[in-house]
């Protein structure tokens, strides 16, 4: 394969000042390569070459790419704390913090040593502290690729082992980020150099098939590049044009992955012009479309809808004579520009501008798509591990390729089979937290409705509202399971913590009862050190098993008191004796207790279906014991002499009650979806729902049947019920 150049210090500056004048600006970048070439004197790289060519062709690369004269600096210095005895302090006192940080970042990316794409722990470590540093400052990984570049072009000179171990983490690791930065140049290298050195055999076979046709291929495209030049001058239209090849390990890549064979890839025929402005582009195009017959379906203008690397270009496939079929692409210089280079072309160093690192961090976040959900991720993902850090990553925003908007034209990429609640929490995490419903090109949709390219989404938010656990069921992206999950723990903790109560004035009577006064006991420090002795993690998790009846008061009273309550201790058993306890409660299946009747067949009514917290009255039966109704049910306000007092136990946290709701509403689309919809939210498990629809009034009555724990809950639901749109009213059944 073709050997690059190598480049001199002189190639440096004289690239260097086509677009820096400044003397400072030049005397840094000369003292960086003194500085080095002092600091790495005598070393040798494998060539045999002296190391400072590795450093010079690495600050080459930086200025083709237009960097920033501390940039190239950092290049020039970016081995001198791996390889030196210098410390980031001494660089920082010799030159600056800016670039002593950049030297040190790129020093621990390439800490650890690659095992090879099969060490799962190695590749999520590595590419997480290649991505933490480029989402803290792009330069950074403009740095480590143009030091990857200069690496594999000389590996050469590695061992067989050597070669194949770099050229597997450049494929892997490299390339992959070079793409997503849009810098087609340099993934596109990168990529052949490890094609070459991994399977060689392979790469010969596919040079030879691209060399065997080259000359029938490039007469093709010359004929074509002159026909559409003809066309165009006649137009008045400014441009130019050019043939372009396809590099063979993307060729070896589609026949391999999508099994297609060599005559099958269409864009080995292809053209490139480029002209001044987005409307030539449009005008190009009609003239191309106007004269050659297009592919159907191979149409794609990313001019309208870039792609997320900033990638704008315009792509058609064309028959021309002979039946032979073209790619054309037509772009701006700018976007070609763009497309070559990436956020190297777009952020390329302007002299006479003040350098910002956070505004241009800024600057790609609103111009990568996929940067400013990356860098968010990254911020938020501090406590996961390196592997689902990268897993998550990996999936969310490197493997996106559904792509929808928001109702302004804002581009959100998302997986595949990702949803409405996938899309939310990529807008902002209070967005899903408050979903209630979505509307997909003007149509209400259920919240777990598969999206697709093209997809214009808005979501409809509720306060008060929040995700339920159904919703993990169906999300596909990791950035919103983790948001769901946290907020369903958050939850989880605050209810533990509410009910916790309840245990604190459990073990506070217990230790009356015993004769003990809790002020002196129910101290926190005291109770925490007798914690680790039961089955909790800590205070909260304590009480909340007194009170869920899974720890017992009398235990942890005991080892609060180092007393052990016993029938031996008189004053113990007077004090017990000597309690309240004129009603007996007793336990049954239905909640309720009748006091002073120890035995009595309990049953919920079926008529008006009471839940924990109703005001409820007993009514006694000829046959099947006592039914427990609503205190106001139309079945026993007249039935005095049948009624009896009743009253609900212990509220069993765990306990489901039966209800049954009657919704009127206006008939439409999608109604009963929401309704659904907000049931869930609500964690309601619904039993049956039925519905009808008076054809002359349009009014639809709908009966659910669902399952509630208490009252509070019960009047929640409905009040959310009242709140969907269209809906008339929400009441119990009460008869």
């Amino acid at each position: 394969m073709a050997e690059a150049k190598s480049a001199t210090e002189f190639d440096v500056m004289n690239e260097v000042q086509k677009y820096i004048t400044k003397e400072e600006s030049l005397a840094l970048i000369r003292h960086a390569q003194s500085y080095a070439s002092k600091q790495h004197e005598g070393q040798k790289r494998k060539s045999g070459e002296p190391y400072m060519v590795h450093l010079t062709n690495v600050a080459y690369i930086l200025a083709t790419l237009r960097a920033g004269p501390t940039t190239i600096a950092a290049g020039y210095l970016h081995d001198s704390i791996e390889d030196t005895n210098v410390s980031k302090k001494e660089l920082a006192k010799e030159f600056n913090e800016e670039i002593a940080e950049l030297v040190e970042s790129v020093t621990k990316i390439g800490a650890l040593p690659y095992k090879g794409k099969n060490d799962p722990e190695y590749q999520a470590a590595n590419h997480r502290k290649i991505f933490i540093a480029m989402a803290k400052d792009i330069r950074v990984i403009l740095i480590k690729l143009s030091d990857r570049l200069h690496n594999m072009r000389t590996l050469e000179y590695k061992s067989e082992e050597g070669q194949k171990r770099i050229s597997a983490e450049t494929l892997d690791v490299y390339a992959p980020i070079a793409h997503c930065l849009g810098m087609s140049s340099i993934k596109n290298e990168l990529e052949d150099l490890s094609f070459y050195y991994l399977n060689r055999e392979e790469y010969y076979h596919i040079a030879h098939l691209v060399e065997t046709k080259k000359t029938e291929r490039d007469a093709s495209v010359q004929q074509m590049i002159t026909d559409i030049t003809t066309m165009l001058q006649e137009q008045g239209i400014e441009f130019r044009i050019f043939g372009r090849s396809k590099h063979l390990y993307s060729i070896y890549h589609k026949m391999v992955d999508r099994h297609k064979r060599f005559d099958e890839i269409l864009d080995l025929l292809a053209i490139r012009i480029v002209t001044k402005t987005e409307l030539n582009c449009y005008e190009i195009l009609g003239y191309i479309h106007a004269k050659y017959k297009p592919v159907p379906g191979r149409l794609k203008d990313y001019i309208a809808v870039p792609k997320t690397n900033m990638y704008q270009s315009l792509h058609t496939t064309i028959i021309g004579e002979e039946g032979k079929i073209f790619e054309v692409q037509i772009r701006t210089e700018d976007m070609d520009a763009i497309a070559e280079r990436g956020v190297a072309a777009h952020w390329r160093y302007k002299e006479g501008k003040a350098y910002d690192a956070r505004q241009e961090q800024k600057e790609i976040e609103d111009k990568l798509s996929w940067f400013k959900d990356f860098a968010t991720f990254t911020d938020e993902a501090n406590d996961q591990t390196d592997l689902a850090y990268m897993s998550a990553l990996q999936k969310d925003v490197f493997q996106a390729n559904v792509y929808v908007m928001t109702p302004k034209g804002r581009v959100i990429d998302l997986p595949n089979g990702a949803t409405p609640i996938d899309f939310a929490y990529r807008i902002h995490t209070e967005v899903g937290h408050r979903a209630v419903g979505a509307i997909v090109n003007d149509a209400m949709v259920p919240l777990n409705t598969e999206l697709h390219t093209g997809d214009v989404v808005k979501i409809k938010t509720q306060n008060g509202t929040g995700p339920n656990e159904d919703w993990l069921k169906f999300v596909k992206s990791s950035q919103a399971k983790s948001k769901i999950k946290a907020y369903l723990s958050k939850m989880e903790q605050e209810e533990k913590e509410k009910v916790s109560k309840d245990g604190e004035r459990i073990l506070s009577n217990e230790l009356k009862k015993r004769g003990f006064a809790p002020e002196e006991y129910m101290d926190r420090k005291k109770i925490e050190a007798v914690v680790s002795q039961f089955s909790a993690n800590n205070y909260v998790d304590l009480m909340y098993g007194i009170a869920m009846k899974a720890i017992s008061p009398s235990s942890v009273a005991e080892k609060l008191t180092n007393v052990k309550f016993g029938t031996n201790d008189k004053e113990l058993v007077e004090k017990l004796l000597s309690r309240d306890h004129k009603r007996k409660r007793i336990s049954n299946k239905s909640g309720v207790v009748v006091p002073g009747i120890e035995s009595m067949k309990l049953d919920i009514a079926q008529c008006c279906l009471p839940v924990y917290g109703d005001e409820i009255v007993g009514y006694v039966t000829k046959s099947d014991g006592v039914k427990v109704h609503q205190k106001d049910c139309a079945n026993v306000n007249q039935s005095h002499a049948r009624l009896i007092s009743c009253e609900w136990e212990a509220h069993d946290a765990e306990w489901l009650y039966e209800s049954e709701l009657i919704i009127v509403a206006h008939d439409r689309n999608f109604l009963l979806t929401d309704i659904v919809t907000v049931i869930s939210q609500c964690k309601a498990p619904m039993l049956n729902v039925g519905a009808k629809v008076n054809q002359e009034t349009l009014l639809a009555t709908i009966h659910l049947r669902l399952q509630v724990h208490d009252v509070t809950q019960l009047n929640s639901v409905i009040a959310n019920l009242r709140k969907v749109d269209s809906v008339v009213s929400v009441d119990r059944r009460l008869q």
